[in-house]
């Protein structure tokens, strides 16, 4: 899983925040949490999923039995976070709205990943839509649509996100580091790999030179068209 850092509220209004949350217990369960959309919606919700764990109240992150319930928390919190601040925000034309990550494994299951709506509900990755996006996706998604599958390695699959990531920043300035990687090996139940890439890092900057150079190659050995009438 891998997220940007970057959040505006317009041009003269851009700041950095952590996108990437883990809600893991090493060695029992694996749960990591990526967000997008509003920032001050988002921000209560983390609050209030990481109080319900200091508190012990149930239910939370660490005693629901499988991922998907554990999505269906997550999405119920959102929605009520929403549901309290929509009349308020709506007043000034804003966008409560966020969209949700929740990847993992625990011990009674498989590796899943699950993408949760506004409203509260979910979807699941599958073996034919081996990934899932949220926020600004229109720009990265072309590269994972032409390289992943679900047999994908994980270190290909992770040069995968970042090469997304690195597109859309090049496309739009919403988009920006630091970049935060986190890779997760089944049955593990921990973060097996972490990394967080800010601007200018040797990696970053030697994997878009290399894909730009890599596209001009290939642009430039497409066949020739033939126009009608030739």
């Amino acid at each position: 899983m891998a997220a940007d850092s970057r959040t505006n509220a317009g041009v003269d209004h851009i700041s950095t925040y952590n996108k990437l949350f883990d809600f893991s217990v090493p060695g029992e369960r694996a749960l990591v949490l990526c967000t997008a959309g509003n920032l001050s919606t988002t921000q209560s919700l983390v609050i209030a999923i990481q109080q319900d764990l200091k508190h012990q109240r149930d239910p939370n992150l660490h005693v629901l039995p499988t991922l998907y319930e554990c999505a269906r928390y997550i999405g119920e919190k959102a929605r009520a976070i929403q549901d309290r601040d929509r009349e308020w925000l709506k007043r000034d034309g804003i966008d409560g709205q966020c969209t949700l990550l929740l990847g993992g494994q625990l011990p009674e299951g498989d590796p899943e990943l699950f993408l949760i709506y506004p409203q509260g509900n979910c979807i699941q990755a599958t073996p034919e839509t081996p990934f899932l996006q949220i926020g600004e996706i229109k720009y990265g998604k072309p590269i994972l649509d032409r390289t992943l599958s679900f047999e994908t390695t994980l270190d290909a699959a992770a040069k995968c996100a970042l090469l997304s990531i690195d597109s859309t920043m090049k496309s739009n300035i919403s988009v920006g580091p630091p970049i935060d990687l986190v890779l997760i090996k089944a049955h593990t139940f921990r973060i097996s790999h972490r990394l967080r890439l800010k601007r200018g890092d040797p990696y970053l900057e030697e994997m878009r030179r290399s894909w730009e150079h890599s596209l001009k190659q290939a642009f430039e050995h497409l066949p020739t068209l033939t126009w009608q009438g030739d």
